[in-house]
């Protein structure tokens, strides 16, 4: 049984120490909301499949290299040769402040389809147990979207718990637009993550996670940066803040979060181990570079338990 599927892109990444007009070195490795959090998962030892489209190049043949590596099913995704994958530039500008630019339009990873995705739930075998899907594969194009509506609906007639992270993207698509795209999905949401500023992508009610408990989503949590996160459920609240840790990098933290939540619910921990563990991979994130690479194993999570400086012998 796979323990999570999700969907989306994930692109090339080119990491520059300066500004890019300046030229110099750059990093080159992977970046993508849904495919980080397979990475999470996948290092806390549980089942991830990624379902996405790259291109028939080299950059391609890196994402797929690279999930590979970490353990990540690429059963059901798949290659399109007649686009190419998806590239992202992050320009470390001013000390811990990162510049992104992306070069994503008519990607293979925007040719994404229902298809796709209902190969999954139709391979031999159990459905999986979580699916995973953001607001970014939403706003892709009309048959990225088309595929989250399909993997939410066969999910949830699967008896498949449905997490959605809102991940707004104001490059990608307005409020409005958003809104538009992801309310009507959220009869069949169980789970919903969010900053404390996308909430209202998802409702306009005055008590927003109120409203989208009255809706049917059994969880809400909220993301609320260095100030921790909150779970919001109809029998109470939990807060857990955010773990002390040097900032380095904080692309890829939201994901980060995310994986360290969903571990703990395929573990079945309760919601209070749930946020410490999200919050947790959350600073691993933070406190090392890029979108995944510090993402912890499960022998790490009490890692950072050791004071500042100290040394693991």
């Amino acid at each position: 049984m796979t323990d999570l599927l999700t969907l989306g892109e994930t692109m090339a990444a080119f990491r520059s120490s300066g500004p890019l007009r300046l030229g110099g070195t750059a990093g080159i490795s992977v970046a993508g909301a849904e495919s980080t959090v397979a990475i999470g998962l996948a290092r806390l030892g549980h089942r991830a499949a990624w379902v996405g489209v790259t291109g028939a190049d080299e950059p391609g043949e890196l994402v797929r290299r690279t999930l590979r590596a970490e353990g990540v099913d690429l059963a059901w995704s798949r290659i399109d040769p007649g686009a190419p994958t998806g590239l992202i530039v992050f320009e470390n500008r001013v000390a811990d402040i990162n510049r992104v630019t992306y070069h994503r339009a008519g990607s293979a990873g925007s040719r994404l389809r229902p298809a796709d995705v209902t190969r999954a739930f139709d391979a031999p075998g159990s459905p999986p147990r979580l699916l995973h899907v953001t607001g970014i594969t939403c706003a892709l194009g009309v048959e990225p979207y088309q595929a989250v509506v399909a993997a939410v609906r066969r999910a949830r007639a699967a008896g498949t718990t449905v997490c959605l992270d809102v991940n707004h993207r104001q490059r990608l698509w307005s409020v409005a637009e958003a809104a538009d795209a992801l309310r009507p999905l959220l009869p069949s949401i169980d789970l919903v993550v969010a900053s404390d500023d996308e909430l209202a992508v998802l409702t306009d009610a005055s008590d927003p996670v109120a409203a989208l408990l009255s809706a049917g989503v059994t969880e809400v949590v909220v993301k609320h940066g260095a100030d921790g996160a909150t779970s919001h459920r109809a029998t109470g609240t939990v807060h857990r803040p955010a773990r002390t840790v040097p900032v380095v990098d904080t692309v890829g933290a939201g994901d980060a979060f995310v994986a360290g939540l969903l571990s703990g619910w395929l573990d079945g921990a309760d919601a209070p181990a749930r946020l410490d563990r999200a919050v947790t991979t959350g600073a691993f994130a933070v406190a090392t570079r890029g979108d995944w690479e510090g993402l912890p194993d499960r022998a790490e999570l009490t890692l950072l338990d050791h004071g500042p400086g100290g040394t693991v012998r």
